[in-house]
């Protein structure tokens, strides 16, 4: 049954994401709106598959071992971005986010060690639920930010193709980019804000580097965003200090994992 759910999953999020790129790369493909519809559906069957394989895989616990964390997290990015597209329509986002939650779902279900979730108290699961969101929302900024910098390399050497037609204009994306920072931003300062409260054991946790690089990642999304308001930051420097801040945040929540877990085999909370 986790088998057929997983496989299931998979085939949803690649069919969806294929719709969604046919009308970049193919002018004679249906326009992307019509694409979108059925396509956005087909993602939202697979982010339901997804999350009932991690919720029967993982024994409906919150499970944050590496692969599975990574794979928690593609759920949550994915349906971030269909809540996304109810409001903006920026389709495009699925070609970068689907078909990585697909290879996320598939390494967790075939290729990670089995392992159990921790137990947690309720003002733990709190601030991982915090995290997660703040985590998986300025994901996505990141992927805007790369589809900012193609979208204005384009145009600024005059590559105009069908894929670029079908990219929402520059300044939704430009827009969209920082309310999406902004949100993030709010969260991980909660974020921040609950595990200064609520975690007691920085040292035995294994937490003090990725606190350290949460609180660079912080400052570097405050900076981008004081920037913009004071000295109305935008293009190359939005794109460069959002995934800046990312590359920083990813290392704080996934670098210690990797080393831990995946090259020296260690169990962590």
């Amino acid at each position: 049954m986790f088998a057929a759910l997983s496989i299931f999953a998979v085939i949803c999020y690649l069919l969806a994401s294929g719709l969604l790129a046919w009308p970049l790369f193919d002018s004679r493909a249906a326009a992307p709106v019509k694409v979108a519809r059925p396509a956005l559906v087909i993602a939202t069957l697979a982010v339901l598959t997804h999350a009932a394989w991690l919720l029967a895989a993982h024994r409906g616990a919150l499970d944050l071992h590496f692969f599975a964390a990574l794979s928690l997290v593609a759920c949550v990015v994915s349906a971030l971005t269909l809540v996304v597209n109810l409001t903006r329509p920026v389709v495009a986002l699925g070609v970068i986010v689907f078909p990585l939650s697909a290879l996320l779902l598939l390494v967790d279900s075939f290729f990670a060690p089995s392992t159990m979730p921790i137990t947690m108290d309720w003002h733990i699961k709190l601030h991982v639920t915090v995290a997660l969101l703040a985590f998986s929302v300025l994901s996505i900024a990141a992927a805007m930010a790369i589809l900012l910098a193609i979208q204005e390399k384009a145009l600024r050497h005059r590559h105009i193709g069908p894929w670029l037609s079908a990219l929402p204009p520059l300044t939704l994306t430009e827009s969209l980019l920082f309310r999406l920072i902004g949100a993030g931003f709010a969260l991980l300062t909660i974020a921040l804000l609950t595990g200064i409260l609520f975690v007691n054991n920085l040292f035995g946790q294994h937490l003090v580097h990725k606190t350290v690089l949460s609180i660079i990642a912080w400052l570097v999304f405050g900076a981008l965003l004081y920037g913009r308001w004071r000295h109305g930051w935008r293009g190359r420097s939005a794109v460069n200090l959002t995934l800046i801040g990312m590359s920083v945040l990813v290392l704080a929540f996934f670098g210690s994992k990797f080393v831990l877990e995946v090259i020296l085999h260690r169990a962590v909370d």
